[in-house]
């Protein structure tokens, strides 16, 4: 092996030095490197045993970084992407659409700071929350009851 090369082990310590990756996302980055068969799963296997990859820590991470700005079909859309356990992600999801009211609002107040003057605003308000994956109840309750001070 040439010097500059890392080993796949290498591959995958430096990528979850930068973010936390579930196995399949490490798999998919690693399988072009992989140049004997079975010693990316052999790599990971020990990197697994070992708490390097932990499924846990990625759906963790992902709520706490993206939760706060998106809603809860997107936020499902990222676990699913990682190749996450389904159970797991029905358990996180679950647990966010309690706070999906206010979350939304929240990412309302920030963009817009107070209610549309015409129904063209109120559109484009709506489009906005549900491109970031807000529920239709969510985004009629977020832009139609801002008129109502805050009160859900």
């Amino acid at each position: 092996m040439a010097f500059n090369q890392l080993s796949l082990k290498g591959r995958a310590l430096r990528l979850l030095g930068q973010r936390e990756h579930s196995r399949a996302e490490l798999e998919r980055k690693l399988r072009p490197h992989e140049t004997e068969a079975g010693e990316l799963a052999k790599a990971l296997d020990d990197l697994q045993a070992k708490g390097f990859i932990n499924e846990q820590r990625v759906l963790e991470s992902v709520i706490f970084r993206r939760a706060p700005r998106l809603g809860v079909m997107r936020v499902r859309q990222e676990l699913l992407a990682k190749g996450l356990a389904p159970e797991a992600i029905a358990l996180a999801v679950g647990n966010l659409k309690a706070t999906e009211v206010e979350r939304a609002r929240e990412v309302w107040r920030k963009k817009f700071g107070g209610p549309a003057d015409d129904a063209q605003g109120r559109a484009k308000q709506m489009r906005f929350l549900s491109t970031r994956g807000f529920a239709a109840e969510t985004i009629y309750k977020v832009v139609k009851g801002s008129e109502d001070d805050g009160i859900e």
